[in-house]
């Protein structure tokens, strides 16, 4: 990465290619911290665009790759990861010097080698905001969603110190955290913690599925753990097709590894091997308790939902006061830092489930969205 010139420069005009739920939220984003910023934007559905513009987020509303967006500082990709490939050619020809071109896809691989090919190096850095919702497009998009949210930040080997310091101020001032990864590295990471996990859950879901007898009992008796590690499987198939195909490479070697463990499983029960059993739940106990500041010892039953606030002074003390004047007692409370399958940005966790279902009831009174 080259680190010449270590000048930063203020970018104030910004083009969308796609403002859907994730490029929606970075412009709202964007013109909360700085409403003198100019945003143009182009997306298939005209109604959605021009609600951007009423709401005051988009000021110039494109009709698809033009002459416009050479006033641009920089251009955000925006559209599903097997399409953003293809705008990248169109939009060479109407980069004015010093414009930057990021996308905001969750496989980075594929991009940069288009950019590649297209010597587009010098003008491109990927993106990755990690954050999300079950709900789709504009119409669901904040400018919070991304705040206390991991921002991955992707530099090309022709990269400037100075290119990747704009991204990274872009990640601040929507409230991010940004982290710099090596593109190739960021696939890997994701492909274990973020897309086996989906594979994962939707083979097990239709595992049950084919498993269950005509009377549908074990559908009916499913809960707890099986709902919980089961719950990104209600992702869009859409989206998750092709985030699986475009790191189809780091995917395919990790579920084999994932087989094979599986596989060592089965033949430690059929073994009889109680010793190596217990090894599998112990190992994973402390690791998986390590994620968390405070481990948990013995795995209970988790009564915890998360809650979509707004990271402002004051927000945290106003809930705990709501709850605390229902004589509801917290257990713990924290932010998700990775919130891609819909988490909101705070998560609550009780003593027991009679607390969790109240402190529901109480929040929803004072319409804040909760999610399970």
């Amino acid at each position: 990465m080259d680190t010449t010139n270590p000048t930063v420069r203020t970018d104030s005009i910004f083009g969308f290619i796609g403002l859907g739920l994730i490029g929606g939220s970075i412009a709202r984003g964007i013109k909360r911290k700085r409403p003198d910023a100019t945003i143009m934007a182009y997306m298939r559905t005209r109604a959605r665009l021009e609600q951007a513009k009423a709401d005051g987020i988009v000021d110039v509303l494109l009709s698809g790759i033009s002459e416009e967006l050479r006033l641009c500082d920089i251009i955000f990709l925006c559209a599903p990861v097997e399409c953003n490939a293809a705008y990248l050619k169109q939009l060479r020809p109407y980069l004015k010097p010093g414009a930057l071109v990021t996308d905001v896809g969750s496989t980075k691989t594929d991009i940069h080698a288009q950019v590649t090919a297209l010597g587009m190096e010098d003008v491109f850095i990927g993106g990755h905001p990690m954050a999300g919702s079950e709900k789709t497009g504009y119409e669901n998009s904040t400018d919070h969603l991304l705040e206390n949210a991991y921002y991955i930040v992707t530099p090309t080997a022709s990269s400037k110190e100075t290119d990747v310091r704009r991204l990274v101020t872009i990640a601040e001032t929507v409230g991010s955290i940004p982290i710099i990864l090596d593109f190739r590295r960021h696939d890997q990471i994701t492909a274990g913690i973020s897309h086996l996990p989906h594979i994962v859950a939707s083979s097990l879901v239709n595992l049950v599925r084919d498993a269950d007898a005509d009377d549908g009992m074990m559908k009916r008796l499913a809960a707890g753990g099986f709902k919980d590690i089961t719950r990104i499987a209600s992702s869009s198939p859409e989206m998750w097709e092709q985030i699986c195909m475009t790191n189809r490479g780091n995917l395919t070697r990790i579920l084999r590894q994932y087989i094979r463990s599986l596989e060592q499983v089965a033949s430690e029960l059929e073994n009889a091997d109680s010793q190596a059993v217990y090894d599998l739940f112990a190992t994973s106990r402390t690791y998986r308790n390590s994620f968390s500041e405070k481990a948990r010892g013995a795995i209970a039953p988790e009564y915890s939902f998360t809650v979509d606030i707004v990271d402002e002074v004051g927000s945290i003390s106003t809930l705990s006061v709501i709850l605390a004047s229902k004589g509801i007692s917290i257990k713990n409370i924290g932010i998700n830092h990775n919130r891609e399958h819909g988490e909101g940005a705070l998560r609550i966790e009780f003593y027991e489930q009679s607390a969790m279902e109240q402190a529901w009831e109480v929040l929803k009174k004072y319409h804040y969205e909760l999610m399970r």
